[in-house]
């Protein structure tokens, strides 16, 4: 091969990776779960050819997945293990690490970070308490907006628009027999969060846990996070409100420290 032509080669593996790249960050910045081949062409410029080719090589390596039955891709179980390794080192986790351990050994129960991710959330650490019976949870796994303390303390305090594009985006599924799927009854809900500045569950997204979570704010105003205390419902239910003035000092710590000044 001429030096030429290794040049071009070259050259055009290169634009496949930039284009490949750019799918794979277009799934990160979306407000949306999941996207279609017509909607990524579309937002990239790309043909739908091209899109199907890069899907298929994103596939093979399991950071982009197919929903058999909808036909839209979202991201994959690699795309989301790089995530939880990136949260790892963020500062907003080393930052929290001391809080939510002070926190836990306060309430004596669980205390959570969750991070927003377009229409859900994760959480990406945790503190338990030295108790037999304790809640944990399993980090860096995905759950919608509408279910549970953490979820409804991001949902709450999106800006309105965000919160009606969600409700019309999602049919809000049942997690639980006591998870909210009515959007009349989950705005009522929403409103009550943003009014006392703190949202409760009692097994909305797992069954026999009751929590009460509070959002983080950054620099700018944005809700980007929420910390949550939670433990088994029969022990934990009576304390909720006990519990939330101790998580709204350790949530506006955070929010300050991270330059929110409200």
């Amino acid at each position: 091969m001429s030096a030429q032509a290794e040049t071009e080669s070259q050259s055009r593996s290169i634009a496949s990776v930039e284009r490949a790249m750019d799918v794979l960050l277009l799934f990160g910045r979306s407000s949306r779960p999941d996207l279609g081949v017509t909607e990524i062409a579309t937002e990239l410029d790309l043909t739908k050819a091209a899109v199907h080719r890069i899907l298929t090589a994103l596939r093979s390596r399991e950071l982009i997945a197919l929903d058999p039955v909808t036909r839209r891709y979202s991201l994959g179980h690699a795309a989301i293990a790089l995530g939880r390794a990136y949260m790892a080192r963020t500062d907003l986790r080393a930052m929290a690490g001391p809080e939510l351990r002070r926190l836990s050994q306060q309430t004596a129960e669980t205390v959570t970070l969750s991070v927003r991710r377009g229409d859900t959330r994760l959480y990406v650490d945790q503190a338990v308490p030295a108790q037999e019976l304790r809640m944990e949870v399993s980090l860096g796994i995905p759950y919608p907006l509408h279910a549970g303390s953490s979820s409804k303390a991001i949902l709450a305090f999106l800006r309105p628009e965000e919160v009606e594009a969600y409700l019309v985006r999602h049919q809000l599924d049942a997690l639980t027999p006591k998870t909210i799927t009515e959007p009349d009854k989950l705005r009522a809900e929403l409103a009550t969060v943003r009014r006392r500045g703190y949202a409760t569950s009692l097994g909305e997204r797992q069954e026999g846990a009751a929590s009460v979570a509070a959002p983080i704010f950054d620099h700018d105003g944005l809700v980007i996070a929420a910390v949550s205390v939670a433990g088994p419902a029969t022990r934990f239910k009576p304390h909720l409100q006990e519990a939330a003035q101790p998580l709204l000092e350790t949530a506006a710590r955070l929010s300050a420290r991270l330059g929110y000044h409200g």
